[in-house]
């Protein structure tokens, strides 16, 4: 019998990668020290992408239902006054919003998943150590009543946080620094004019302030406080929160009945490689970074996605163990680019500098007016521009069609012939299996030993995907490769040569 894979951490990372494994048929174990989940809204969006990826898992609903659905982001003047308007309603995805959830809930909806998956999270549980070898991975767990045993495990999944000890435990550097500046954050309810179905945004002389709606009046503030203490602030008061939004925010906005007060710095830092051996890092355990742009949990959550495909295949024996180098390959490029973009929108909305202030207003002012800047901020939120063109899993051929290219995004489309039930991509990628989506063209003819990992579908000719060509769908929704209906060979052997033939991935050990 394989052995299961140990998942450290149960926050949203943690139980995101277990439902994809057990979905697809892996035996998983999830232990968390800490000994109930969180009761507190941290994470608060959950974007298109991480929403398509829910999808694919068969359990996008659930989040929807009970999330508030955001349509843009207003980016304001101290007083008011709009300097830019960002609505959602382009975003090049069926979820053409922000979904407003606090973290509290987004757990709650997953361990719901994983609980029907017949998967239970072992709380009050805790990771003391672990060994590595050739053979597996034999870890040392700590029960709530001081019982410590040794468990053996095919791999490990640190999915614990910024403070991880599988982190600590390899002594990967945590490379990166601090902002030298103080927030705060609030979760109060608001009354007042203020948007309750976007961002909010306030620019001022001395800092900003966002608004971020919650639920009915509940609203989530949060503010910069300028250069930090030298020694750690302490929460902030009602009162406090309230004099800086009646400074920056919309006019007339009062605060009420907080249900969470904090103060924090911002932090970025980042390993470089998101594997070790039979070791795996994930989520905040791997990156860390400005909640600008909302994307450290949807960026954890897709690490989770990235990295259970490729375990559960190789866990089946369905491809070779090189196919899980191609994780940290991916990942890291994401987590660089994130971390990135994080930190230019929060050194842009922390100018204090008058000269360049003006230059901030004017900016906004002219990309309200050019369309294409404006789908350029969507798509960069919506998370949907990610790809992996660089990847060593993303291989080109003659003929491939101009979108979506290999490495590209590979959006939902209707099938012109259900498959085994299914009547759209992601139905078909729920399988776990790779999905050869023909269109315009005959189905391809796949040899019986692929059939275990890949299922040969039409879709319906669209902008999305036109006539005339085929293209190879990770079960990610991502393109491996696409070509022209007269080089259909050429996706059979890209599926041999990324999964079947141990080491055979270009750019991977062993190739």
């Amino acid at each position: 019998m394989r052995k299961p894979v140990l998942i450290v951490g149960a926050g949203p990372v943690g139980l995101t990668l277990a439902m994809a494994l057990r979905r697809r048929g892996v035996a998983v174990r999830i232990v968390d020290k800490a000994a109930a989940r969180t009761d507190k809204s941290k994470a608060l969006v959950l974007w298109a992408r991480t929403l398509e990826m829910l999808d694919i898992e068969g359990c996008a609903a659930p989040f929807v239902d009970a999330g508030l659905p955001a349509g843009g982001v207003h980016i304001q003047e101290a007083g008011g006054k709009p300097l830019l308007d960002v609505s959602f309603s382009t975003a090049r995805s069926v979820y053409k919003f922000a979904l407003m959830l606090p973290q509290s809930e987004t757990e709650r909806l997953l361990e719901e998943e994983l609980g029907r998956l017949q998967v239970r999270v072992e709380r009050s549980t805790e990771l003391l150590s672990f060994q590595d070898s050739e053979g597996g991975i034999v870890a040392s767990i700590k029960h709530a009543d001081g019982l410590v045993e040794a468990f053996p495990a095919s791999w490990i999944a640190g999915c614990d946080g910024a403070h991880s000890t599988v982190r600590h435990a390899l002594g990967a550097a945590f490379e990166g620094d601090t902002s030298p500046s103080d927030f705060l954050l609030a979760d109060v309810e608001v009354d007042g004019e203020v948007a309750r179905d976007a961002l909010t945004i306030c620019w001022a002389a001395d800092g900003i302030a966002a608004f971020f709606p919650i639920d009915g009046s509940r609203m989530r503030v949060v503010a910069d406080c300028g250069p930090s203490a030298p020694t750690e602030r302490s929460a902030p008061t009602l009162e406090e929160v309230q004099a800086i939004v009646d400074q920056r925010g919309p006019a007339g906005l009062r605060l009420r009945d907080p249900v969470w007060l904090s103060s924090f710095r911002i932090n970025e830092r980042k390993v470089r490689d998101y594997r070790h051996g039979r070791v795996f890092l994930a989520g905040d355990a791997a990156h860390v970074h400005s909640p600008a742009g909302g994307q450290g949990m949807n960026t954890g959550m897709q690490d989770a996605f990235n990295l259970a495909w490729k375990l559960a295949l190789v866990w089946h024996d369905r491809a070779g163990p090189a196919l899980l180098d191609s994780y940290s390959a991916e990942r890291s490029a994401i987590g660089d680019q994130v971390l990135r973009n994080a930190g230019n929108m929060t050194r842009v909305a922390m100018m204090r500098n008058p000269v360049l202030q003006e230059i901030r207003r004017l900016a906004a002012h002219n990309l309200g007016r050019v369309p294409a800047l404006r789908q350029h901020m969507v798509d960069q939120l919506s998370e949907v521009d990610l790809h992996y063109r660089d990847s060593p899993l993303t291989l080109r051929h003659a003929g491939a069609a101009s979108g979506p290219a290999p490495g590209d995004r590979a959006a939902d489309v209707a099938l012109l012939k259900p498959a085994d039930g299914s009547t759209r991509l992601h139905e078909v990628l729920r399988t776990g299996k790779f999905a050869v989506l023909s269109v315009g063209v005959p189905p391809v003819e796949l040899p019986a030993a692929l059939r275990d990992i890949a299922a040969p579908v039409e879709g319906i000719a669209s902008t999305d995907y036109p006539s005339g060509h085929v293209w190879l769908v990770r079960p990610d929704a991502y393109v491996a490769t696409g070509t022209s209906g007269r080089h259909l060979s050429e996706i059979v052997a890209a599926l041999e040569r990324l999964v079947l033939r141990p080491g055979a991935v270009s750019g991977l050990p062993g190739a």
